[in-house]
């Protein structure tokens, strides 16, 4: 019985992690400027933010898979922190409409219903699309409905929790008691995954006289802190951003049940009042309006100060991240002479170039698979939003006519580091399972090749130097170099020496490795060619290596 719940907990976890990557992938490519429009006019403002998380709890009728929701929303880019903490307010509110059904008709443990029609759905529109842009559809909505379906397993793996506990036993009352009875909401919430499900155990024993109304109202407050369960495992392996989201959940839960267990004997007689019928108070109706009235409580205690607990997050989650994506050298006192803004932004587009390329290194040697990389990636994609922005400032400028043809230079240097970055993600993700097992002939050439690509990269780290002249005859041999490896990684495949599949993903890797250095060498060359030709070579190396020790 152990090991048959432990084997559906781990199995129920590893769809619903699944589902959370699939769902975010097909909304990023899928979705793109639409779903943004979208969710930007439903969520413009932390309040519509909260009415439209409300909305979509209770026609879901889970607050865990909105929590998942806007993390993914996030992790794609299409929310902001102010719009999605909004959202995380209004889904708390949202999940109190379960304890509502529970008292007009008794029960109600919500099942995912929609699943396995969206798996289907999905998987369809994933075979019969092509190339086509449905097949991002199918992947979002087949990631949708494998964390419903990895909620609906962890949820039925522990539906018969109420009768392993005997939850008569615990009615010690006082504030021990309270505290008790918090910690079981709570384990219930993380045992089942789904907070409504734990609430319909928590009425359902009070309105059948297991426990006192007072510890079913502990309880309650414990189902809310344990949703916050969900959104950790979420944050699994996700961007910083939505690990704020995670943590803007967590301190609403944590500090509004904390509130309401401090006042739970008056709320308690305030909402017996108003549930009171013909002199008796009715019990499911009781709890569901105090449910309701701490999370209204909670929400107009938060929602005013909406910005003032996003900064907080900003500066206690990846602040090492915002510090290394914050710019060096950009500095709008300078945009008055249109000279020194340039010599700005020549300076921090080398410091990009410098974090793009010691990704592409680690890349080769397979560490992008760390943490490491979700924090280099979000450090330069904030970089590059920044030095964007003062791109746009300086375009503004009256610029001289030598200075403005810099600058269209300058962002086609932007879209190859922000294209090489792109592609180390992909690759990241596409060859987690790549085995470079190879005969040896090939596994030397393959060696060969990968220290070659280093090479080229510790060259483009030298402006100055001799070999730097000559980067774009080096993209030449080594394009030579890729298609002699493609040519024996095609012959061990036919041979059969190794597997098909494998010399497809190793085709398709090294493929990948091509167009990464590829788009880091022609940024770092059109980089070089914006440097102020009145510098001597010595003065620009000495620059630059200025610059690279103020980093440090």
């Amino acid at each position: 019985m152990i090991l048959s719940l432990i084997a559906s907990l781990f199995g129920g976890l590893g769809l619903f992690l699944l589902g959370m990557r699939l769902m975010t992938k097909g909304l990023k490519n899928a979705a793109g400027k639409a779903l943004r429009t979208i969710l930007g006019r439903w969520t413009k403002t932390p309040f519509r933010g909260l009415v439209s998380g409300f909305m979509m709890t209770a026609l879901v009728q889970s607050s865990s898979a909105i929590t998942v929701a806007v993390i993914g929303f996030v992790n794609a880019g299409l929310m902001t922190m102010p719009q999605s903490v909004g959202v995380i307010f209004g889904s708390n509110i949202g999940t109190t409409v379960t304890s509502w059904i529970v008292a007009a008709i008794g029960i109600s443990v919500k099942v995912k219903a929609l699943a396995l029609p969206l798996l289907g759905i999905g998987a369809l529109l994933r075979l019969t699309s092509g190339d086509s842009n449905r097949k991002h559809i199918g992947d979002a909505l087949t990631g949708f409905g494998l964390f419903f379906l990895g909620i609906e397993i962890l949820q039925s793996s522990f539906q018969d929790i109420g009768n392993i506990i005997d939850l008569a036993s615990f009615n010690i009352g006082g504030l021990p008691g309270a505290l008790l009875f918090v910690v079981i909401g709570s384990i219930l919430t993380l045992l089942m995954q789904s907070s409504s499900a734990a609430m319909a155990i928590v009425l359902t024993a009070a309105m059948s006289g297991i426990i006192t109304i007072e510890s079913a109202a502990a309880a309650t407050i414990g189902t809310n802190i344990g949703t916050t369960s969900t959104a950790l495992f979420s944050v699994i392996g996700a961007t910083h951003n939505a690990k704020k989201v995670a943590g803007a959940h967590i301190i609403f839960n944590l500090v509004t049940g904390v509130v309401a267990i401090m006042i739970i004997p008056f709320l308690l007689h305030a909402v017996e009042w108003f549930s009171t019928i013909d002199g008796t108070a009715d019990v499911a109706a009781t709890l569901a309006l105090f449910h309701t009235v701490f999370n209204v409580l909670g929400v107009s205690l938060f929602l005013p100060f909406t910005n003032r607990l996003v900064s907080f997050l900003d500066k206690h989650i990846g602040r090492d991240i915002a510090m290394l994506g914050k710019p060096k050298y950009l500095d709008d006192n300078v945009l008055a002479t249109p000279q020194l803004a340039m010599d700005a932004l020549f300076l921090e587009l080398g410091r990009l170039g410098e974090m793009t390329r010691e990704a592409c290194q680690k890349a080769i040697t397979s560490k992008f698979r760390s943490k490491e990389f979700i924090k280099d990636k979000t450090a330069m994609d904030t970089l590059i939003d920044a030095i964007k922005k003062y791109c746009v400032k300086i375009q503004l400028l009256d610029l001289p006519e030598p200075i403005g043809l810099k600058l269209s230079p300058s962002i086609r240097v932007i879209q190859y580091y922000r294209k090489t970055i792109d592609i180390i993600s992909e690759v990241s993700q596409s060859h987690v399972l790549l085995s470079h097992s190879l005969p040896e002939a090939a596994s030397l050439s393959a060696r060969d090749y990968r220290r070659a690509v280093r090479d080229i990269l510790n060259v483009a780290h030298t402006p100055c130097a001799p070999e730097f002249m000559n980067l774009t005859q080096l993209l030449h041999e080594l394009d030579d170099a890729y298609h002699e490896l493609k040519d024996e990684l095609l012959i061990v495949g036919a041979q059969g020496t190794v597997e098909l599949n494998t010399m497809v993903d190793l085709l398709d890797y090294y493929s990948s490795m091509r167009k990464m250095y590829e788009q880091a060498i022609k940024g770092t060359i059109y980089w070089s060619q914006l440097r102020d030709k009145s510098l001597t070579c010595a003065n620009a190396e000495e620059k630059n290596e200025y610059a690279w020790q103020q980093e440090a």
